[in-house]
């Protein structure tokens, strides 16, 4: 118990107050509704105030359960403990679930439409053929060999979440890459995680409408050499597309 709450007071540390209110679908779980019943390896890692009560597993099954079967992966258990400790603060135990009934509403700041024009251009888009794509080297997120988003990561994060908030119909890709060292399985499997806490963070901010893709591609596709140090640094990256956009709009 106490490393779950040491876990998500680490959370809460990279975690702004401005992003705290979000959108997340809080009904369901009231007296006199169905009850959510919860059933898959994801269940038991859950924080209790999810897994034990009956809005905790409404929140989880609405918000997190991708395929609508009520069967929780890791993967999914992890996205609604990372919300959830963002936004219950450092009082898990005892969460006033009433309050959220009546709706919450995201800050913006900056630029027209609720997101920082200056900022969207400060990330560099490229033009592909897929959109308006963005890298981000595997220094600005993550720890060597590590999956867990660095407290910087969130804030280079912030004015794109605030971007897909304000254009809830843009779809996203999100596109993890390593270098050639490790075993094919173990990049992959990096580069997949990684993807993937890159729309976590999302998710904790409030991007509930956008639509995503997520995919790791282990060593493939490489950008630079990987015989040299500086090669194999820009091999480690995510990539962000802004499908069917243009990079000119930044």
């Amino acid at each position: 118990m106490k490393m779950m709450f040491a876990a998500a007071t680490a959370l809460i540390a990279i975690a702004s107050p401005a992003v705290a209110q979000d959108r997340w679908d809080w009904s369901g779980g009231r007296p006199g509704m169905t009850d959510f019943r919860m059933v898959g390896p994801g269940v038991r890692i859950l924080y209790p105030e999810l897994r034990e009560t009956r809005r905790g597993r409404a929140f989880v099954m609405r918000n997190f359960d991708r395929n609508h079967d009520r069967f929780l992966t890791i993967f999914e258990a992890r996205q609604a403990n990372r919300a959830f400790a963002q936004i219950a603060g450092p009082r898990l135990r005892g969460f006033d679930w009433d309050a959220r009934d009546s709706g919450y509403v995201v800050e913006e700041r900056g630029g027209r439409g609720g997101w920082d024009r200056g900022a969207m251009h400060g990330y560099g888009f490229r033009q592909t053929a897929r959109g308006a794509m963005m890298r981000l080297d595997e220094d600005v997120l993550f720890a060597t060999d590590s999956d867990v988003l660095r407290p910087g990561a969130i804030d280079k994060l912030r004015p794109l979440a605030s971007y897909l908030r304000a254009n809830p119909g843009v779809r996203v890709a999100i596109d993890g890459y390593t270098d050639s060292r490790g075993t094919d399985a173990h990049n992959q499997d990096l580069s997949e995680r990684r993807a993937a806490s890159v729309r976590s963070a999302f998710d904790a901010m409030g991007v509930t409408r956008a639509r995503f893709s997520v995919a790791g591609h282990g060593e493939r596709d490489p950008v630079a050499t990987n015989a040299t140090a500086a090669g194999m640094r820009l091999n480690r990256r995510v990539e962000v597309t802004l499908l069917g956009r243009r990079a000119s709009e930044f």
